[in-house]
Formats: C-alpha cells, structure tokens, sequence
C-alpha cells in the first residue's frame, strides 16, 4: 500500500506543481487554491508512505515522479522545449528512479 500511496504523492505533486505555474505567482485565485489543496494531498499521502518505506527512497521516487511529471507536463501541455539534452536527462532521472526502487525492501 505504500507504494500506492507514494505514487498517487507524486502525481498530486505534478498537480501542484502545473497549478503553482498557472497561479501566476500566487494572484489567481483558482489556481492557488488547487496548488494548495494538492500540497496537502501530496504532503500527506508522503508522510502515510514513509511509514512503511526507507526516507531515502521514499523522498527520491516522489521527487522524481514530481520531476518527470513536470516534464512531461511542461512538454505536452505548456508547449515547454523537449531537445535532446533534455530528454536525456529526464532518461537519468527515470534510471535513477528504478535504481531507487529495486533497492528498496519491499
């Protein structure tokens, strides 16, 4: 179940990540709210994961969902730049990611 929890933490973190973008700096209310709202969500759902997995792990795989999700958000829906280096890069982190997972006990 904690991985569970640990992935849907790092989805709601590319939630709140896009809406902070959308928030333009914190004036739009809506969207403020959203980045908020999925914090907490995100927060939460990380903190009930850490229960059962390692700190390490479990911070590194929801950052990285984060990071890749905000990528891939970035590229598909704001029309964000996807050149090679950038590719490759998020390639590293996805590696690093497995890494990360097959280490970790069950």
């Amino acid at each position: 179940m904690a991985w569970i929890y640990l992935t849907i933490a790092g989805i709601f973190e590319v939630i709140w990540a896009f809406s902070m973008k959308q928030s333009d700096g914190f004036t739009r209310p809506g969207a403020t709210a959203v980045t908020i709202g999925a914090m907490i969500v995100s927060f939460a759902l990380l903190s009930l994961s850490m229960k059962a997995l390692p700190l390490g792990t479990a911070y590194t795989i929801w950052t990285g969902i984060g990071a890749i999700g905000a990528f891939l958000v970035g590229i598909f829906v704001l029309g964000e730049q996807a050149n090679a280096m950038r590719i490759a890069a998020a390639l590293l982190i996805v590696s690093g990611l497995v890494l990360m997972k097959l280490s970790a006990p069950a």
